[in-house]
């Protein structure tokens, strides 16, 4: 992938998005608990080092979560979008 070899060359962060589909006749293996899917599947999922899912939490919360990475443990990060952009939900 020439996006891969180029954030390789010049040391930057690449971030990659994915939009996720309904589905709900799929297996737990492709899909989520919930019936999501992401819509570029595998190819997108094995082009990527780290995968991080965002999803919205209990009121203006949202939840970042570490699904796939070769130097971090699964885990779950709140955060809130404000006006003054990103911040931790207990200093707001």
């Amino acid at each position: 992938m020439k996006l891969a070899h180029m954030a390789e060359e010049f040391n930057v962060c690449v971030l990659m998005t994915n939009q996720v589909q309904s589905d709900p006749g799929a297996s737990a293996l492709f899909a989520g608990a919930d019936g999501r899917k992401p819509v570029g599947g595998h190819v997108l999922a094995h082009a990527s080092t780290t995968r991080v899912l965002l999803r919205k939490g209990r009121g203006d919360e949202r939840v970042a979560k570490i699904q796939d990475s070769p130097d971090c443990p699964e885990q779950e990060a709140t955060y809130v979008i404000t006006n003054g952009g990103i911040n931790d939900p207990d200093k707001v």
